[in-house]
């Protein structure tokens, strides 16, 4: 279970985060952990997704069949950040 953080904590702005699916499994990944934030999207084998969210963000990553998909992986977004070039 991840832990939700205070709105109060929350930094203001979102950080840039890169996700690669290197499973042959269709994924399903979400942010659930943030207050009044909604982010879930399906990632094919091999795709690469690049988003925005909040550093303290867990990423649940779901893998199996879409009726009975299972959390596979949380990966905190801090661990996903990428840094832009300047």
């Amino acid at each position: 279970m991840t832990s939700t953080p205070n709105v109060a904590t929350l930094k203001e702005n979102p950080i840039l985060c890169y996700y690669t699916n290197r499973t042959g499994k269709v994924q399903v990944v979400r942010i659930s952990n943030i207050p009044n934030w909604y982010f879930e999207r399906v990632v094919f084998p091999g795709q690469r997704l690049i988003f925005e969210a909040y550093e303290q963000g867990q990423l649940e990553v779901y893998s199996g069949a879409m009726a009975s998909a299972v959390l596979a992986d949380s990966i905190g977004c801090d661990r996903l950040q990428i840094t832009p070039l300047e």
